[in-house]
């Protein structure tokens, strides 16, 4: 009866003591969570892709500006935007700030982007400015334009903030040194550093 007892106290023991030491899994939960915003963004869902941003940042711009942004950028008839690659490269150790898990987010894709140059107004000065900008934006290496069919091949490596209250559910915003300034007052300086 007693060995019993001991066998039964220690398989007792070591349930509650894995259920107590396992981890969470927050790299395949990043990489599930921002491969479905991404392919919301892709497949021109901005609905849904809105619901993957953080909340404190749509607080700041409005949750229509962000819904505004997204079409322009993704839905908008003037740019043919064809995702054809996307990677999460590497997803950093989050860290608990506040009450807040913080967790950059490395990844990359190719992808082609065309300008329906008739719908533009004064075309040729427009072409030279968005040629600076794709190069600004991502680097003269990772942009190749082809003259025969005017359009851009694009291979992107950028950063995102993957940020969440339970490492389950992941919110995210892409980051861009030039929109530091509107961020500094949403996510912590220690992650800000990271950019």
């Amino acid at each position: 009866m007693q060995i019993k007892l001991i066998i039964f106290i220690t398989s007792l023991f070591s349930i509650l003591s894995f259920g107590q030491t396992k981890e969470v899994n927050y790299e395949s939960e990043v990489k599930t969570d921002f491969t479905t915003f991404f392919e919301n963004i892709k497949e021109k869902d901005i609905d849904n892709a809105v619901n993957f941003i953080y909340p404190k940042y749509l607080a700041a711009i409005t949750r229509e500006q962000m819904f505004k942004i997204l079409n322009l950028s993704y839905n908008n008839p003037a740019f043919m935007t064809d995702i054809q690659r996307f990677k999460v490269d590497q997803v950093e150790k989050p860290e608990l700030i506040g009450k807040e898990y913080f967790s950059v987010t490395h990844y990359s894709f190719t992808m082609k982007f065309k300008v329906d140059w008739k719908v533009i107004h004064d075309a040729e000065l427009v072409k030279e400015k968005m040629n600076e900008a794709v190069i600004s934006s991502y680097g003269k290496d990772n942009v190749t334009y082809f003259n025969n069919g005017d359009y851009y091949i694009i291979n992107a490596h950028k950063k995102a903030c993957a940020v969440s209250t339970d490492q389950k559910d992941w919110k995210f915003l892409i980051i861009e040194k030039e929109y530091r300034p509107e961020l500094v007052n949403i996510l912590p300086e220690k992650i800000l550093e990271k950019f």
